[in-house]
């Protein structure tokens, strides 16, 4: 985007450690932010999205595990949620499916987020945009028959589109981002 109001131009004009805490919003990979920092200025918005996939599928399993660590369970606890994670109002939006479940299907979840865990050691992570609770029960329960190295490869892809999702935020919220100006 050359408009002047893209994520490429708000990336690139940020102090780097601004970038970092803007860019550690969208995924908690360390070295992830760090690769994003040093890949500005981005000529576009297609280089920075271009840019985040090609640095995350060159990371290894710690640093995907890192950036999962740093989500919530879906369905988990808004409170718990709030006092856990800097972008609870995020992950809140993004898992708004939730919101209207059963108490059936929430319980589901729950047990499920639970197996999920001792099976894979990390957290269920799906892009929950626009899914129901249902949906997310149902891909929750169907991957729980994946190997562990073809789920981690999975969930990599998940937290990638969690991350675009999220970069797009940025733009929408300037505010919040201005506030992470200073160095």
């Amino acid at each position: 985007m050359t408009s002047g109001h893209g994520i490429a131009e708000l990336l690139s004009s940020l102090e780097p450690n601004a970038a970092r805490r803007a860019l550690v919003r969208c995924c908690a990979s360390s070295r992830w932010v760090e690769a994003m920092v040093r890949a500005r200025p981005f000529v576009d918005d297609a280089a920075v999205y271009a840019a985040a996939e090609r640095i995350w599928g060159a990371l290894d399993a710690p640093d995907w595990l890192e950036a999962f660590a740093a989500h919530p369970r879906i369905g988990e606890d808004r409170e718990r949620l709030r006092a856990r994670f800097a972008e609870a109002a995020w992950s809140s939006k993004e898992q708004a499916g939730v919101a209207s479940a059963s108490e059936a299907t929430l319980a589901a979840l729950a047990a499920g987020n639970r197996d999920y865990a001792a099976r894979f050691g990390h957290v269920f992570l799906v892009c929950a945009t626009g899914k129901s609770a249902a949906e997310m029960l149902a891909a929750l329960r169907a991957r729980l028959t994946n190997d562990p190295a073809a789920e981690l490869r999975v969930a990599a892809g998940e937290q990638m589109k969690i991350t675009k999702l999220r970069l797009a935020k940025l733009v929408d919220e300037r505010t919040v981002v201005g506030d992470l100006g200073g160095r």
